[in-house]
């Protein structure tokens, strides 16, 4: 069975490791030196990062590691945002998913 790990920034520290899950603590300078650690591990089946710690930079290299690696990578969502950032992550997700940039009316 593979296993599931969480990339987070230092607050997070004790929040998933009292789930059995493997968690890493990184910043924005470390993060892809981490990931492409986890992603070479092929224990690894899911990997979650903390959506604090990518920066435009690093989305384009997670795009690189996501379209060679089997598992899969899912970005969670950062607990200390607004309602228009919400809507925000929402539309990333489907331009992500299906490569348009999509209107939401709510």
């Amino acid at each position: 069975m593979k296993k599931i790990a969480f990339i987070t920034p230092g607050d997070a520290v004790f929040g998933f490791s009292l789930t059995g899950t493997d968690q890493y603590i990184a910043d924005e300078g470390s993060l892809m030196t981490i990931l492409k650690d986890t992603t070479a591990d092929p224990d690894k089946g899911l990997i979650i990062i903390d959506e604090r710690l990518i920066s435009s930079e690093n989305e384009e290299k997670m795009k690189d590691i996501e379209r060679s690696w089997q598992g899969i990578l899912l970005v969670l969502p950062s607990p200390e945002r607004a309602g228009a950032e919400i809507e925000d992550y929402a539309s990333r997700l489907i331009r992500r998913a299906i490569g348009y940039h999509v209107r939401l009316n709510i």
